[in-house]
């Protein structure tokens, strides 16, 4: 008679927020929309001038971010 022996897998750790994906991405599109908002609002030149920044971080972002694992 065999018995038969239950082994667990050992759990992968759970990944830092800044290494997950699906935060990531939220944060990332959420860069975007506030870059294209500061570009059309006609209130504050400030907020003109860091808008194509604030898009092209959102962007670079996104881009990086949607090559980890999920």
């Amino acid at each position: 008679m065999t018995h038969l022996i239950e082994t667990r897998t050992p759990a992968r750790p759970k990944r830092p927020f800044f290494l997950r994906r699906g935060p990531m991405e939220t944060i990332a599109t959420v860069l975007i929309g506030l870059g294209f908002i500061m570009l059309f609002q006609p209130f504050l030149l400030l907020l003109y001038t860091y808008s194509l920044v604030t898009l092209l971080a959102g962007t670079v972002m996104f881009i990086i971010v949607s090559k980890f694992p999920e």
